[in-house]
């Protein structure tokens, strides 16, 4: 069961054996993927298998975790894990006043005519004792729509997470996509009233994906715009499906990534400003994780009278990759969570650092159920 898993992660952590916990959003399923050495394995063209963590500097190296050993096991948890309600604590004056100036200098640079959307994350350093299973618990009990990640590689580091953005998923040569933008409190039942500024930075995204897939793919639809409720937040989502040319999955990745929604538009001066001005490294946070080529066997006859035929099987390939958003690295007795927005030239300061805390809370929440 879950705490069977657990202990056999825990056993990795002792031994320094890289590992990787996740669950799927609405999934009843806890998965475990074991690597049986410290290895790092680079991505090379994305053809490869296994469970992959990929940096948002598309210039660093994807690492490949082997899927040496899978086990599956039925998601039940303990209904009365506690988690904190209380917002984390606003950094420093010093930090604060830093981001709101990167803001300012990024919608002055709008002005110009530079870019029209940048995305400008920070980084929130907390004290963490925990116990980092506990930790993991109840990420998995409160974010039961997100995909919630315990990921560990003694050469890398460790990360946790409860994103709820799907990068991609792919069925053979079937994929869906999707834009997510846009970001509001979820006060009681009430649906939210979306502002022009939101709604025009998720039109932005969805943009720039259906016109960077056109020349991509077979084929390429999207959905109506919705809200979409994460945690204790709000999202606006355009859902694109379609069908690409076999072989081509590694061009759609990196066609799609990174997007509008954790790097800006137009897309390279957007990411010079980030990495001329924001001043730390983002390392995995803005990047994507998922399972990579993995086989699923599908029967080619469904009636079961007719044995001969339902021996042959064909195998098709599938992906699932998130966007590591809501994430945070841990380290010893420490974490440093990782929290962004969408600044365009409508953007006011003050509400971007507001919006900031109010997404770090759904990393924070989980650090200290006592």
């Amino acid at each position: 069961m879950v705490q069977d898993l657990f202990h056999r992660a825990e056993n990795c952590l002792k031994e320094q054996l890289p590992f990787v916990l996740y669950s799927k959003p609405n999934d009843t399923e806890l998965v475990g993927v074991f690597q049986n050495n410290d290895d790092v394995h680079k991505v090379m063209d994305f053809t490869e298998t296994g469970f992959v963590f990929a940096p948002f500097d598309v210039n660093s190296d994807a690492i490949l975790m082997k899927m040496d050993a899978v086990e599956k096991v039925p998601l039940i948890l303990n209904d009365e894990i506690q988690v904190s309600e209380k917002n984390i604590p606003e950094s420093e004056a010093t930090e604060k006043e830093r981001y709101l100036n990167l803001i300012s200098k990024a919608i002055e640079r709008i002005g110009k005519g530079d870019f029209n959307k940048v995305v400008l994350s920070r980084k929130i350093e907390v004290d963490v004792k925990d116990n980092y299973f506990a930790v993991y618990q109840r990420i998995l009990q409160v974010y039961k729509k997100a995909f919630c990640y315990f990921w560990y590689h003694p050469k890398i580091g460790t990360w946790m997470g409860a994103t709820p953005e799907i990068l991609i998923k792919s069925n053979g040569t079937q994929f869906t996509t999707m834009s997510l933008a846009g970001t509001q409190n979820a006060i009681g039942a009430n649906e939210p009233i979306w502002a022009e500024k939101e709604l025009d930075e998720q039109q932005l995204v969805t943009d720039y994906i259906l016109d960077t897939l056109k020349d991509e793919v077979v084929s390429l639809s999207s959905s109506e715009r919705e809200s979409v409720k994460a945690g204790q937040l709000w999202h606006l989502r355009t859902e694109m499906k379609g069908t690409f040319a076999p072989n081509k999955f590694g061009d759609i990745l990196k066609a799609l990534h990174p997007t509008p929604a954790v790097c800006g538009s137009p897309l390279e001066n957007a990411k010079n400003f980030i990495l001329e001005n924001e001043l730390y490294e983002r390392n995995f946070y803005t990047g994507f994780l998922g399972e990579l080529n993995t086989k699923t066997e599908l029967p080619r006859n469904r009636n079961r009278r007719n044995q001969e035929n339902s021996a042959y099987r064909s195998v098709m390939k599938t992906s699932e990759l998130f966007v590591n958003l809501r994430c945070m690295q841990l380290f010893k007795e420490k974490a440093e969570i990782y929290v962004g927005g969408g600044i365009t030239s409508d953007s006011i300061p003050e509400k971007e650092w507001e919006e900031t805390a109010l997404k770090s809370n759904t990393m924070f929440r989980v650090l200290d159920g006592k």
